[in-house]
C-alpha cells in the first residue's frame, strides 16, 4: 500500500491525461516494432547470434509490456486494492488480470507498535498465499525466503527499522507450490510522533520473467561469444599453415633482386581474407627468381576450404618453383601440375596462372589452365590480356596448355588476381572494377601503392572468399 502523506511530503499533482496516453501510444508502437523485428529474427535454434537476438527482444519486450502498464496506472490511479485503508480486506479485493503488471506488484506495512501487517492481494498472489491466511509479521517473513538470501532480507530490514535507510534489494521465495520466484523490495520507514520508526511499508514486484530474459540474454550472449571465439580459432587453425607457405602478405613483396636497368620488376602482393565466418580458400600468390634471371609469377586457387587445402597449397606452390628452377615455360608447367593435381592423393582441383617474365627483352610469357587472364595497364588505361588455351587443374588427365607472350615497356603495371573478388551491388563485376581503377593505377609510383589502391577499392566490399593479387610494376 502507499506510505501514509506527512506534512513535509505533499501529495504530488497528477499528470496531465493526455501527455500521459501520449507515452502510451508512443510506447505501443514502439512495442509493435520490436515485435515486428522479433518476428523476423531467423528461426534457427542452432544459430547462437539468432538465439541472442530473439532474447535481447524478448527482455525489450518484456520491459515495453511493464511500461506500457506502469503509465496506464499512471493515469487511471492507483488500483481499488491499494486505494483503500490500511485494514481493508484483501480476500474482498478484486483480482488483477493474471500476468499483468498489476498482478506483479504488491505492498504491504508493518506496524511495529501492534506487530500488525497489511498486505495487498496482489502480494498474496504473488507470495503464493491464500487471501483468507494472515499478513506475515516481519518475523514471519523469512519463512518464505530461499536460505541463501535470508541474510540479504534480514540486514535490509534491520538497515531500515534502526538505520532508518529505504529497502532496495533481491531476494528469491519458496512459494507453497514449490515454485521460486524472485522478488524486487523497495520501501523505507514511517516515523512516528516522536520520531522513531513505527512502522515499514514496502512495494514488492516480482521480478522473476524480467530476471529470466535478463539470464537468457546473458547466457546467449556468452554463447555467441564461445561459438565466435571457437569460429576464429578453428580460422586460424586453417590460415595459419596456408599463410607460412606465402610470401608475406601483410605488406609489400618485394624480390630481392639488384636494382638494374629499366625493366626490373617492382612486386608487391596481398591477400584479402573473407568477411565471412568462412574457412580459409585455397587462393595462393607466389614469385620466385630462378637461377637464370627470369621471374616467376603465379596466382591460383585450389578448390575447397580449411586446413585440408593448405598443404595442398604448399604442394603447387612447391613443384613451381621447383620445374621454375628447371627452366619449363609456362605452357608446359601447367600441364605437369595438371597431372600432379590429378594423381591419387595429390592437390584438389582448382585454377592456376603462371607468368615467366624475363628483364632483358620485357618478354612475358604465361599460361593458365581456367584462371582469370592477367590485366595489363598502360598508359591510363587497362585491357584484359587474350587468353592462351586451358582448363582447369584435374578436369582433363593429359589436358593440352596454350602459352601466350606479350612485351611490355617500361612504366607497365601486370595485375594477377584469384576469382573472390567481389562484384557490386549495381552488377559491375570485379575485373570492370579493376579496369576502372585504372588511370589511379597508372599514376602509382610503386607496386604497393597499386595494392593499397585495389585494398581501397574492395576493403568494405563484403567477401565471401578471401582473395589473392598481385602487382607487377616495370621499372622505368
Amino acid at each position: 500500500m502507499p506510505p501514509p502523506l506527512s506534512a513535509d511530503r505533499p501529495a504530488a499533482h497528477p499528470p496531465q491525461r493526455g501527455t500521459v496516453d501520449a507515452l502510451i501510444s508512443q510506447t505501443r508502437r514502439l512495442r509493435g516494432d520490436v515485435d515486428a523485428v522479433r518476428r523476423g529474427a531467423p528461426e534457427d535454434g542452432g544459430d547462437p547470434e539468432s538465439r541472442w537476438q530473439r532474447a535481447l527482444c524478448d527482455l525489450a519486450l518484456h520491459q515495453l509490456d511493464d511500461l506500457d502498464e506502469h503509465l496506464a496506472q499512471l493515469r487511471d490511479g492507483p488500483p481499488p486494492a491499494a486505494a483503500g485503508a490500511a485494514g481493508s480486506d484483501p480476500a474482498v479485493s478484486p483480482s488483477p488480470r493474471p500476468g499483468s503488471l498489476l498482478s506483479r506488484v504488491g505492498s504491504a506495512e508493518w506496524n511495529l507498535l501492534t506487530d500488525e501487517a497489511t498486505w495487498s492481494a496482489e502480494l498474496y498472489q504473488i507470495l503464493g498465499r491464500a487471501p483468507s491466511a494472515p499478513a506475515l509479521t516481519l518475523d514471519e517473513l523469512p519463512a518464505l525466503v530461499h536460505d541463501e538470501d535470508r541474510p540479504l532480507l534480514a540486514a535490509m530490514v534491520t538497515d531500515c527499522l534502526i538505520e532508518g535507510r529505504p529497502i532496495d534489494g533481491e531476494f528469491r521465495i519458496l512459494r507453497p507450490d514449490t515454485e521460486v520466484r524472485t522478488v524486487h523490495m523497495m520501501g523505507e520507514p514511517v516515523l512516528g510522533a516522536d520520531g522513531s520508526t513505527a512502522s515499514m511499508w514496502a512495494v514488492l514486484r516480482d521480478v522473476s520473467e524480467l530476471r529470466r530474459c535478463r539470464r537468457t540474454v546473458r547466457e546467449t550472449h556468452d554463447s555467441l561469444r564461445d561459438h565466435r571465439h571457437h569460429a576464429w580459432t578453428g580460422h586460424r587453425l586453417a590460415v595459419e599453415p596456408q599463410e607460412a607457405v606465402l610470401p608475406p602478405w601483410h605488406g609489400p613483396l618485394r624480390l630481392r633482386l639488384p636494382r638494374r636497368a629499366p625493366g626490373t620488376p617492382d612486386v608487391a602482393a596481398c591477400r584479402l581474407p573473407a568477411t565471412t565466418s568462412a574457412p580459409s580458400g585455397g587462393d595462393w600468390y607466389d614469385a620466385f627468381e630462378p637461377p637464370d634471371g627470369a621471374m616467376l609469377f603465379g596466382v591460383g586457387d585450389l578448390a575447397g576450404h580449411g586446413s585440408a587445402v593448405a598443404s595442398g597449397v604448399a604442394t603447387v606452390i612447391g613443384a613451381l618453383r621447383g620445374m621454375a628452377v628447371a627452366g619449363t615455360e609456362p605452357g608446359r608447367l601447367m600441364g605437369w601440375l595438371n597431372q600432379l593435381s590429378d594423381a591419387p592423393l595429390q592437390p584438389s582441383p582448382g585454377t592456376a596462372l603462371c607468368c615467366r617474365y624475363r628483364p632483358g627483352t620485357r618478354t612475358l610469357s604465361w599460361a593458365q589452365a581456367g584462371h582469370p587472364a592477367p590485366l595489363l595497364f598502360r598508359g591510363g588505361t587497362g585491357c584484359v590480356l587474350e587468353q592462351p588455351e586451358g582448363v582447369a587443374l584435374a578436369a582433363t588427365p593429359h589436358a593440352v596448355y596454350g602459352q601466350a607472350e606479350e612485351t611490355l615497356a617500361e612504366g607497365d603495371l601486370l595485375l594477377l588476381h584469384t576469382g573472390g573478388l567481389p562484384p557490386r551491388r549495381d552488377g559491375t563485376t570485379a575485373v570492370q572494377r579493376l579496369l576502372g581503377l585504372a588511370p589511379r593505377l597508372c599514376a602509382a609510383r610503386t607496386a604497393e601503392d597499386c595494392v593499397r589502391t585495389v585494398e581501397e577499392e574492395f576493403g568494405t566490399s563484403r567477401r565471401e572468399e578471401s582473395a589473392c593479387l598481385l602487382v607487377v610494376r616495370i621499372m622505368s
